[in-house]
């Protein structure tokens, strides 16, 4: 998991080099950011359902997969833009989360 962090770490270093709005606004952006990351979910989902009779089948169960994966990794992105010590916090809260749900 340490890896995984090291290059959530290495991607907030490079969208900071690259940002032209100040940090204050970036860190509300990048938690925005998730909401736009789940709205592709839904869509995704709508896809797979093929609930748009103008679109049909758009998507696939891959591409709800893939839609998944990018907004925990915007999720992870946001939470180190708050805190260096995101991946304490986030092991934190899943340890609480494990705790309350299954007893651990």
């Amino acid at each position: 998991m340490q890896e995984t962090w090291d290059t959530v770490e290495q991607l907030v270093e490079w969208l900071d080099a690259e940002s032209t709005v100040s940090p204050d606004v970036a860190r509300l952006l990048r938690v925005l950011k998730i909401s736009e990351e789940a709205g592709e979910v839904a869509e995704a989902i709508h896809g797979v359902a093929g609930s748009n009779p103008r679109k049909g089948n758009s998507h696939t169960w891959e591409d709800v997969e893939t839609e998944l994966c990018d907004v925990i990794l915007t999720s992870m992105v946001a939470l180190k833009t708050i805190t260096p010590d995101a991946a304490k916090v986030f092991e934190g809260r899943l340890a609480h989360v494990a705790e309350r749900s299954l007893g651990r």
